[in-house]
C-alpha cells in the first residue's frame, strides 16, 4: 500500500477531523474536545500508518483501529446535543458522515482481506 494521500477513505476522514476541529474549538470542556479532536485525527493517521507498512494484513489492522477510533467519534457526537456543545442536525450530519466512513473502511478492510478481487 502506498499514496494513503489517494485513498477516499483518508480524504474524508480528513474532512471529518477538520469538522471536529472546527466545531468544537470554543468549547471549554477540556476534557470532552480533547478527547473527539484525538479519535478524529486517529482515524486518518491510522490509515496512514498502516499505508506506510508493506503488508495488507497490517494495513487491516490499521484500518480496524481508524473503524474504532470512528466509533469513538460517533459515540461522543450522540451526547453532543444533550450536552448543548452542537445543534441536534449537525451530530446527526457528523454522525451521518462517521456511519459511511465507516462502512468504507469495512468495504476496504473486505477488500484487502479477500486478496483485492
Amino acid at each position: 500500500m502506498k499514496d494513503f494521500e489517494n485513498l477516499r477513505i483518508w480524504k474524508d476522514a480528513q474532512e471529518v477531523a477538520l469538522e471536529i476541529y472546527e466545531m468544537f474549538k470554543d468549547i471549554k470542556d477540556y476534557g470532552f474536545r480533547d478527547q473527539i479532536q484525538r479519535a478524529a485525527i486517529s482515524i486518518s493517521n491510522n490509515i496512514a500508518e498502516g499505508s506506510e507498512y508493506s503488508s495488507d494484513a497490517m494495513m487491516i489492522r490499521y484500518l480496524r483501529i481508524s473503524k474504532g477510533s470512528c466509533g469513538e467519534v460517533k459515540n461522543r457526537l450522540y451526547l453532543c446535543p444533550k450536552l448543548g456543545y452542537c445543534s441536534e442536525e449537525k451530530a446527526v450530519e457528523l454522525i451521518s458522515k462517521c456511519k459511511s466512513l465507516t462502512n468504507a473502511i469495512g468495504a476496504f478492510i473486505a477488500y484487502l482481506a479477500n486478496g483485492k478481487k
